[in-house]
């Protein structure tokens, strides 16, 4: 897959069948247009590709700092690269670009930049400045401009009845298995591991600190949980609690995960950890020694969860 930063940096000359939005989460409702752009670009000699834009709108139209985002951008990317697709344009969102009209965005970046010759789009897309354009506009371009429209009606998407806000929210209140039915693949986190205080080694549960960068991704619900990541080519699975770790009376918020059967040094690495299912609430407890009972239950419940999969 090839990915370009910003419209302007695009220099491919083979014609695209594209769709264009945010797709926060790529799950199960986005799949079902980017899965038309994929077989499109098939069927018809064309590269499919995918017009998105970061950051947010709402983060720059909205002044929505707070807002969290189910994927960073590359988590993005290799979402979309598992997919199949050819072509991923990253446009830097910003007020400048909000103002443009209909026609500019149409004529002067889908097609004169981008080479579209067909835009698949839901049936509720709206474009241009203050967003006053919508599909029989576009099906107007496309009949002065040379391009075809393909409109995702809404039953297609409705009948999902999936959104990145519904996803969440269930995120937020720890409901994995949810969400994860939703995105259609499970939720991940991306970090660097970092050094922690190494209380997890002196009561046998070594952990891996994972640091995420990217301040917007959504973090769930504070808590343990089953989780899977692909450490040296191997699948490994594990437990991870996030939180403060109120026994030791911590003060700032971490994301610690034990891996079973794997001690190996991962300071520094990069990271990717699929949540499974939710085990429980963080917990305070009296002592060391309680934690490491409730430990031994989690791993207990943890490695009967996976060998049930």
């Amino acid at each position: 897959m090839i990915t370009v930063q910003s419209i302007s940096k695009y220099d491919e000359e083979h014609p695209v069948a594209i769709t264009i939005g945010t797709f926060d989460g790529v799950h199960i409702g986005h799949r079902k247009i980017l899965e038309k752009v994929i077989n499109r670009a098939k069927n018809s000699n064309l590269k499919s590709a995918v017009l998105t834009f970061f950051p947010h709108p709402r983060m720059v139209l909205q002044k929505d700092a707070n807002i969290k985002l189910l994927n960073t951008i590359d988590e993005k990317k290799y979402i979309l690269e598992k997919m199949g697709l050819d072509i991923l344009v990253i446009h830097p969102f910003t007020k400048e670009f909000s103002r443009l009209s209909a026609t500019e965005f149409v004529r002067d970046l889908l097609v004169n930049k981008l080479k579209s010759k067909n835009i698949i789009i839901g049936y509720d897309h709206r474009f241009g400045r203050n967003r006053n354009a919508n599909i029989t506009d576009l099906i107007a371009f496309g009949n002065a401009l040379d391009f075809s429209v393909e409109e995702i009606p809404a039953q297609e998407i409705d009948e999902v009845s999936v959104s990145s806000t519904k996803i969440r929210k269930a995120l937020e209140d720890g409901e994995i298995e949810t969400a994860n039915a939703y995105l259609g693949y499970e939720y991940m986190l991306t970090g660097t591991v970092r050094k922690g205080k190494g209380l997890g080694r002196k009561i046998h549960f070594p952990t891996a600190n994972l640091h995420i960068e990217e301040s917007y991704k959504l973090i769930p619900k504070n808590g343990s949980y089953i989780v899977k990541s692909h450490i040296q080519g191997t699948e490994v699975y594990g437990m991870m609690n996030i939180g403060y770790n109120p026994t030791v009376n911590g003060t700032s918020k971490t994301i610690e995960i034990h891996f079973f059967n794997f001690d190996n040094d991962l300071y520094d690495q990069k990271l990717q950890v699929d949540l499974l299912s939710r085990l429980r609430d963080e917990q305070k407890f009296d002592s060391l020694k309680d934690l490491k009972l409730q430990l031994a239950k989690d791993k207990e419940r943890s490695l009967h969860f996976i060998s049930n999969r």
